[in-house]
């Protein structure tokens, strides 16, 4: 798979980790920043991922800031991203089997290199489960992106 991954200013340092697990699982990463502790704006950084994700010219993306959840905000609003705010193994495994997820987001001022490279290999190895419950509440998300977008 195709890994987009970005990080704002207070992801930077968890980011080299999450690209050496991506690396070490055999997929190829692309790195839309940001490489530095200067202040930058999440957005500008989850935009890039998702739209890589959305246009399917990433198969998936991993966010990273203090929190997660600037960047997960921000992902959400790009259309057919489905962003998970996640710091935990569980979270991981079910937002992939049950939300069917395009995109991670994680906190560094949250939760540890450790856990974040094991949330990463198990969001990154789990499938969706395809069933008919979760295959129509998906559907059902993509219905109200839909109406919205036609307005």
């Amino acid at each position: 798979m195709k890994i987009a991954v970005g990080t704002d200013h207070a992801g930077v340092r968890l980011k080299e980790d999450i690209i050496a697990v991506i690396q070490e699982m055999g997929h190829e990463v692309v790195d839309v920043g940001c490489s530095c502790a200067d202040s930058v704006d999440y957005p500008d950084y989850a935009l890039p991922v998702c739209e890589q994700v959305a246009s399917g010219e990433a198969d998936r993306g991993i966010l990273i800031c203090g929190t997660g959840i600037g960047m997960s905000i921000a992902a959400n609003k790009v259309p057919g991203i489905r962003c998970a705010l996640v710091h935990d193994v569980f979270s991981a495994k079910a937002t992939r089997e049950h939300n069917d997820s395009n995109v991670l987001a994680m906190g560094e001022r949250v939760i540890g290199p450790g856990l974040a490279q094991e949330i990463a290999k198990i969001w990154l190895d789990t499938p969706f489960s395809s069933g008919e419950r979760h295959t129509q509440r998906v559907g059902k998300i993509k219905a109200i992106e839909d109406r919205y977008l036609q307005r």
